[in-house]
C-alpha cells in the first residue's frame, strides 16, 4: 500500500552479474539482484547508484564469510542479510525489498571440484598414516585385501618374508634409529655424527667378539679423531 504522500516504488534488477568474494580463495560467486525501493520528496542524482551499492556493499560483507562449496547456503545467508535492510533509508531514499541469487561460473564449479577433491585426497592421506602406515605390519594387510583372486604360494611365503622383517624392524632397528637420534643431537656438526656411528659399530662389533671388518690399523685415524687431529687436541 502506497500513502498518497508517498512516491511511486521502483525496482532495479541489475541484469549485469556482480562478482561477490567468497570465502574460497580465488573463486567469487556471480550474482544477480532485485531491488525495491521507493524514492523520497528530496532526490539527488544517481540515486539508484547509490541504493544499488548500499546493497551490494552488504551482500559483499555476507558472501566473503561463505565458502563457494555451497552456493545455494551462501544464498540464504546473504538474503538473510539483506532482509535488515528493509525499511532503511538513506535520507532521500527506502529500500522495501532486496534479494540476489547466488551462482558459480564453469571455472569457479572446476576450481571447487578440484579443491574439494585435493581436500578428500588430504584427508585419506592422513587417515592412513594415522591408522595405517604408521603400523607397518598393517600394509601387509591392506595389500591382501587389495590383491584381486587367489594369491600364489610363492605371493604368499614373500608377505609372510615381509610381515617378519617389519615385526623384525619394529622389535630391533627403530628402537636403535631412536638411540642413534638422541646421540646424534649431542653433535654439532654431520661428520661428527658419522665419526661416533663409526664408533659405535666398533663398539658393537667387539662387544659381540665378531671378526672386525676394519682391523686395527696404525696408520688408519681414530673414527674420534679427524686426520691430523692429535688425542690432546681433540674435543666432543
Amino acid at each position: 500500500m502506497r500513502w498518497p504522500w508517498q512516491r511511486a516504488e521502483r525496482i532495479s534488477d541489475c541484469p549485469h552479474q556482480r562478482l561477490l568474494p567468497s570465502a574460497t580463495v580465488g573463486v567469487p560467486f556471480e550474482a544477480v539482484f532485485i531491488i525495491v525501493w521507493r524514492p523520497g520528496w528530496r532526490t539527488g542524482s544517481n540515486l539508484e547508484d547509490l541504493v544499488r551499492f548500499r546493497v551490494q556493499e552488504l551482500a559483499a560483507e555476507a558472501a566473503e564469510r561463505r565458502g563457494a562449496a555451497d552456493p545455494h547456503a551462501a544464498q540464504d545467508a546473504v538474503n538473510a542479510a539483506l532482509r535488515d535492510l528493509r525499511g532503511s533509508t538513506g535520507g532521500s531514499y527506502k529500500i522495501l525489498h532486496a534479494r540476489v541469487t547466488l551462482r558459480l561460473s564453469a571455472e569457479s564449479r572446476q576450481a571447487v571440484a578440484q579443491s574439494r577433491a585435493d581436500e578428500d585426497r588430504v584427508r585419506r592421506l592422513r587417515f592412513l598414516k594415522a591408522h595405517l602406515y604408521d603400523h607397518p605390519d598393517l600394509v601387509v594387510l591392506d595389500r591382501l585385501e587389495q590383491t584381486p583372486g587367489t594369491l600364489t604360494e610363492e605371493h604368499v611365503v614373500e608377505l609372510q618374508r615381509l610381515a617378519r622383517s617389519i615385526r623384525a624392524c619394529e622389535t630391533w632397528w627403530q628402537p636403535l634409529l631412536e638411540q642413534w637420534e638422541l646421540v646424534g643431537c649431542g653433535f654439532g656438526d654431520a661428520d661428527r655424527q658419522q665419526r661416533a656411528m663409526l664408533a659405535l659399530l666398533d663398539s658393537l662389533r667387539a662387544f659381540s667378539d665378531g671378526p672386525a671388518s676394519h682391523p686395527a690399523d696404525p696408520g688408519r685415524p681414530s673414527p674420534l679423531m679427524a686426520p691430523g687431529e692429535s688425542k690432546r687436541g681433540a674435543s666432543w
